[in-house]
């Protein structure tokens, strides 16, 4: 539920990580979804993904706050493909993985972002 503190502990993991030497982006799934638009429609998508897929760790905060247009869901399974066993990704939501069909608005793209994210999840 929101204020148990999900993006404190989120930049507390991520400093720890900065600390062991990691590589560490932040962000909010709003501003990402956003970005990866701009991206899509400037034609620099791939760049934008390749940039991305850079850290070691990846972290995207309150991801199903908003629900997520099919467009944007689609961008953000991309992002977990070009990722998927080349980097860790800590997702915080209030969400439940089982209300992520709604956060997507496709069961079929969060089933697919599941089993990448959850494959070598702890």
């Amino acid at each position: 539920p929101p204020g148990v503190g999900k993006t404190h502990l989120s930049i507390a993991l991520g400093r720890e990580a900065i600390l062991a030497g990691y590589t560490v982006q932040f962000t909010t799934a709003t501003t990402l979804v956003a970005g990866l638009a701009k991206a899509h429609g400037e034609r620099r998508l791939d760049e934008k993904l390749l940039a991305l897929a850079k850290p070691k760790l990846l972290i995207v905060d309150e991801l199903g706050y908003l629900p997520l247009e099919p467009d944007a869901a689609h961008l953000f399974f991309q992002l977990v493909s070009r990722r998927y066993e080349s980097g860790a990704m800590l997702i915080t939501s209030n969400r439940s993985v089982a209300e992520w069909g709604t956060v997507f608005a496709d069961p079929v793209v969060a089933t697919a972002i599941l089993d990448r994210l959850l494959h070598h999840s702890h």
